[in-house]
């Protein structure tokens, strides 16, 4: 039993430093999703068509936003180390990385919205004799052309946020985060509904309050950042030239290649196990529109833990700490499984009552209690896995992270799908039980990789 202890189980100076840079993520993740919930129930209150046009470009923005996650992450690698090493140069270097990359990622997918918009919209709009298919395309369109003016502001303030929680300042990310998502909450109820003598703009009022908050977000953590940046020592000079060095350029495009890449494929194939799901019907999407957005609000304990593995973790390595690195990853990990366990059983007897805050019909949630209940039974495997995603990503093995998420995700999660909703009649729920249970074989594989630590590399000795 003592073995075990010093084994899983840290002392109360461990869950300090863990809890430090955990909880600012899960307190913005939580407040995030509290008012996505929130705006979600109020476009709800529009009707189930159109919620689901909003919740199909949603699908669609994920993917965006998770290719921005993507961009970033193969230089948040180098950044978390090189800040562990001291060196305030390199943070620079891979901040510029992440500005320049961002702007050519928003060019292309302004590109692939403005001219593939309305057909991907489509892709998802089955009918099953109940809903206007009309309304939620026209909903959806209407939605998507004020969210594009977004994906800018959007990037900007996932560059800089990303660049700060890597120099341990996890704090102002999360002030900016949870002001932007009150006014967006705000925003919604009067521009949606034309409350103190505001139009009532409906679906165009949710985009605009979502536009008008990642101004504030944007703002909030550039003043600030610019503002300090006699302690923020990246900062200084970041845009008087675009210099990087090659040698780093390389190893950020070496590493971080194969994120983008993962990152990207994995939003697209979501984005496919949805429509795979949709030819069960226009429900089926609200449904999992509704059950998402609730299990998004219980997911922030191993979402928030796993990005503390990236930057603690990573800390370490760059200082050449690699056996604490070991021991520090193998004990957060445990703590996140310990707390998902927990978090689970809250999430199954509790969160299937957020359905009845829906102006829609009893079978979407009917549908939607039994999806959340099935993400909880589920919580535990997800979070190990993504803790073996980011213990693995941190230590620089991109290639088998890709191998492990997307690849994975793309030869048998979506196949798997794609057959058993074409090519059988199975309930939409037997089909989301057995797509998802396939995730266990990657639980085994993360615990293996884990175990023979191939990820524990020091990236920035030699740079």
């Amino acid at each position: 039993m003592r073995k075990f202890k010093e084994k899983f189980i840290g002392d109360r100076d461990f869950y300090r430093m863990v809890l430090l840079i955990a909880l600012p993520i899960m307190a913005q993740n939580v407040v995030a999703n509290l008012v996505g919930l929130l705006d979600n129930i109020m476009v709800g209150q529009l009707g189930t068509e159109q919620m689901s046009g909003v919740a199909i470009v949603n699908q669609l923005m994920m993917v965006f936003n998770i290719c921005v996650f993507g961009l970033v992450s193969g230089a948040s690698i180098f950044s978390a180390q090189f800040y562990g090493q001291g060196n305030h140069d390199g943070v620079r270097y891979t901040f510029r990385f992440k500005v320049i990359s961002g702007v050519v990622l928003n060019i292309i997918w302004l590109l692939i919205f403005g001219i593939f918009g309305e057909n991907l919209i489509a892709l998802y709009l089955k009918d099953d004799g109940t809903s206007d298919l009309m309304l939620t395309q026209s909903s959806g369109m209407s939605y998507l052309h004020i969210m594009m003016i977004g994906l800018v502001l959007f990037t900007i303030s996932q560059i800089y946020a990303s660049t700060l929680r890597e120099i341990g300042q996890t704090m102002v990310p999360m002030v900016s985060g949870i002001i932007a998502v009150f006014i967006n909450l705000i925003l919604n109820y009067i521009l949606i509904f034309g409350h103190f003598g505001a139009p009532k703009m409906g679906i165009e009022g949710a985009a605009w309050a979502t536009i008008v908050s990642r101004v504030a977000e944007a703002l909030i953590v550039i003043i600030w950042t610019h503002s300090h940046g006699k302690e923020y020592h990246f900062i200084r000079g970041a845009y008087r030239s675009v210099k990087i060095p090659l040698s780093l350029v390389g190893q950020i495009t070496k590493k971080g290649t194969p994120l983008l890449i993962n990152e990207a494929l994995w939003a697209v194939g979501q984005a496919t196990l949805v429509q795979c799901y949709s030819t069960r019907g226009l429900n089926v999407v609200a449904a999992i529109n509704i059950s998402g957005t609730v299990a998004n609000l219980f997911n922030v304990v191993f979402i928030s833990l796993g990005s503390a593995i990236g930057i603690i973790v990573g800390q370490l390595l760059g200082a050449g700490k690699t056996e604490e690195a070991v021991d520090t990853d193998r004990k957060i990990i445990f703590f996140a499984e310990i707390c998902c366990l927990g978090i689970g059983t809250l999430m199954f007897f509790v969160a299937p009552q957020f359905t009845h805050l829906y102006n829609t019909t009893d079978e979407v949630r009917t549908l939607a209690g039994n999806l959340i209940r099935i993400s909880s039974v589920l919580m535990p495997i997800h979070s190990f896995y993504h803790a073996s995603y980011f213990t693995l990503r941190t230590g620089g093995k991109t290639v088998i992270t890709f191998l492990f998420d997307s690849f994975y995700l793309t030869v048998v999660n979506v196949p798997l799908a794609f057959c058993l909703s074409r090519f059988t009649a199975l309930p939409v729920l037997v089909l989301y039980i057995l797509v998802n249970g396939a995730e266990l074989f990657k639980v085994i594989v993360g615990y293996v990789l884990i175990k023979k630590r191939v990820w524990v590399n020091n990236l920035v000795s030699e740079l």
